[in-house]
């Protein structure tokens, strides 16, 4: 009698096991995909009723006064970095003035024309980056700083690309002291 149940317990416990096996490779096969593109629908339905919501809440006159007011607030800002090109020609005699205040020796300043009629060359931007070259002699660090601290503090900013100290061969107390500066310049409309 054990063999008659031992017999038909091995035919259940194979039929068993062979119907896991085969639903688990059924499960791998078919639903576990399904199961990962159907998460990635979800996932595109809460974006698109996240845009859908945004573009309900944009319609709305409250959130309209306030994207023009970001708007503005970011133009305004926009005014600290960027100079239009008109003021772009004043820009020389700023950085000589703060240069004077500073009382630097043997000023010389230039503006690299190569890089501002290649950016200006180029439709598709508003802005492009004009370099000025200058160069000086100081008398110590505490000069060159206050001097570097005057031009990253100009309205609009005025940002040191890089510079280079060298000891003057005239004087052994004076340091010799090249700058690149680049500023954001707005380009002209309609060119």
């Amino acid at each position: 009698m054990k063999s008659v149940y031992g017999r038909y317990f091995k035919k259940v416990a194979l039929i068993w096991t062979s119907c896991f096996v085969l639903f688990f490779f059924v499960y791998m096969l078919m639903l576990a995909p399904q199961k990962s593109s159907k998460e990635q629908l979800r996932k595109q339905l809460e974006e698109k009723k996240q845009m859908y919501n945004s573009a309900l809440k944009a319609t709305e006159k409250e959130t309209q006064i306030q994207l023009k007011e970001q708007i503005e607030q970011s133009r305004n800002r926009l005014k600290d970095f960027v100079i239009d090109f008109e003021n772009a020609t004043n820009l020389t005699f700023d950085i000589s003035q703060i240069a004077s205040e500073k009382a630097v020796t043997s000023f010389s300043i230039e503006t690299n024309k190569k890089d501002s009629s290649e950016g200006q060359a180029k439709s598709d931007k508003y802005i492009f980056e004009s370099s000025i070259d200058i160069s000086f002699l100081t008398a110590g660090f505490n000069q060159f700083a206050a001097l570097l601290n005057a031009l990253e503090r100009h309205q609009p900013v005025i940002f040191v690309d890089r510079f280079v100290i060298t000891r003057s061969d005239k004087d052994s107390s004076s340091r010799q002291v090249k700058m690149n500066l680049a500023v954001f310049v707005r380009k002209i409309q309609g060119s």
